[in-house]
């Protein structure tokens, strides 16, 4: 947690339907700031990228927000800062960070938004904030661990 007056409750949150789940990441989007890198994890079809998708929304991107699984990052210039949004599912090895050039895509003026993170082998700067999410029948529980 970050410790700052936008910061939203320690949780652990229940999420009933995406609507809960984009509002959700619209509240945290508030803790957002340069220089950070969140870390998702949970399973496939948790909501990880509907989280990321409230939270663009939250910081006031209108524009559409995909699963950045093929290519493997999606950036979102949002003028105070850029969010890159990285999904490592289809990584087949940690070295393949840089070939995306992680290095460059971490600093003061951006935020790493990362689903799936344990597939990175240890090659990620220092995580923020550490969200897992658990499918719980139709509802998520999101937890900071």
């Amino acid at each position: 947690m970050t410790g700052t007056s936008n910061e939203v409750g320690p949780g652990p949150f229940l999420a009933e339907g995406e609507g809960a789940m984009l509002a959700l990441g619209a509240q945290l989007s508030g803790e957002l700031a340069g220089g950070q890198l969140w870390a998702l994890s949970g399973d496939l079809g948790a909501g990880k990228t509907t989280l990321v998708r409230g939270m663009l929304r939250g910081l006031g991107f209108n524009g559409r927000v995909k699963s950045p699984s093929y290519g493997l990052v999606e950036s979102y210039d949002l003028g105070r800062f850029t969010v890159h949004h990285l999904d490592l599912y289809r990584l087949s090895d940690p070295g393949e960070l840089d070939f995306i050039g992680l290095e460059d895509l971490f600093g003061d003026n951006s935020v790493l938004l990362v689903e799936w993170p344990e597939r990175a082998g240890g090659r990620l700067p220092p995580v923020s904030t550490r969200l897992r999410i658990a499918i719980e029948g139709e509802a998520r529980r999101i937890e900071r661990v």
